[in-house]
C-alpha cells in the first residue's frame, strides 16, 4: 500500500532538517553585511562557525571578523594548527573586545592578552590583571610623561607650536615608551596639544 504522509508530518520532518549550507551562508552574509571577498575569506579560513557563535554571544559582526580573521587565524597559521585548536572561545573574544571598547586595553595590549589566553593563562580579564596590562587613563601620569618628553625634545615642541601638529608623533612615541605602551595614544596627543596651546 502506498504511504501518504499527512501535511503536518511532512512539515514536522522538514522543520527538523538542518539548514542547507548554501542557504545558511547566504543568510549569514546578508545579516552580517560582509562583502563577497570578506565572506569567502571567512569560509576558507574555517572560522564561519566561530564568528557566528561570537556574534550570537554579543559581538558585532565587524568586531567578530576583526578578531578571528585578524588575530586568531594569523596565530593559527604561525603555529600550523586549525584556529579551533588554539582554544580561544567566542565568549573570550567577546570579553576581550569589551575590554578594548571599554578603554581598558589598546589593540597592542589586547594582542598580548590574547597571547596569554592562547597560552592557557586564563580569561582575558584574568590575563590582563596578571600581566598588569591596564591602560593608563589617569591624566596625571600621562602629563608627567608628556612634560618629561617635551623637556627632552624642545625642538619638537617648537615645531608643534609652529603649526606642525604631526610632529607630536615623536612626543607620543616617547610617552608610549615611558608608559610601556599602556597609554591611550589618542588621549596622549590631545594632552600634548592642550599643553602647548595648539588647536588640532
Amino acid at each position: 500500500m502506498p504511504v501518504v504522509p499527512s501535511r503536518e508530518w511532512v512539515e514536522e520532518i522538514r522543520a527538523s532538517l538542518p539548514e542547507p549550507p548554501a542557504e545558511r551562508r547566504k543568510r549569514l552574509k546578508e545579516a552580517w553585511g560582509y562583502a563577497d571577498a570578506e565572506f569567502r575569506d571567512v569560509v576558507n579560513a574555517g572560522v564561519l562557525d566561530s564568528i557566528e557563535e561570537t556574534v550570537a554571544a554579543g559581538a558585532t559582526p565587524q568586531a567578530a571578523r576583526k578578531w578571528w580573521m585578524g588575530e586568531i587565524v594569523g596565530r593559527a597559521k604561525a603555529a600550523d594548527v586549525d584556529p579551533a585548536e588554539l582554544g580561544v572561545s567566542p565568549a573570550a573574544i567577546v570579553e576581550l573586545n569589551g575590554l578594548v571598547e571599554g578603554g581598558k586595553l589598546n589593540n597592542k595590549m589586547a594582542g598580548q592578552v590574547l597571547d596569554g589566553v592562547v597560552a592557557g593563562e586564563g580569561t582575558p580579564t584574568e590575563v590582563m590583571e596578571a600581566r598588569g596590562l591596564v591602560l593608563v587613563s589617569d591624566d596625571g601620569p600621562l602629563l608627567e610623561a608628556i612634560d618629561a618628553a617635551l623637556a627632552a625634545q624642545p625642538g619638537v615642541a617648537d615645531k608643534i607650536r609652529g603649526g606642525k601638529v604631526q610632529a607630536a608623533g615623536a612626543i607620543v612615541g616617547a610617552v608610549m615608551k615611558a608608559t610601556r605602551g599602556q597609554a591611550d595614544a589618542g588621549r596622549v596627543k590631545e594632552l600634548i596639544l592642550e599643553r602647548l596651546g595648539v588647536q588640532a
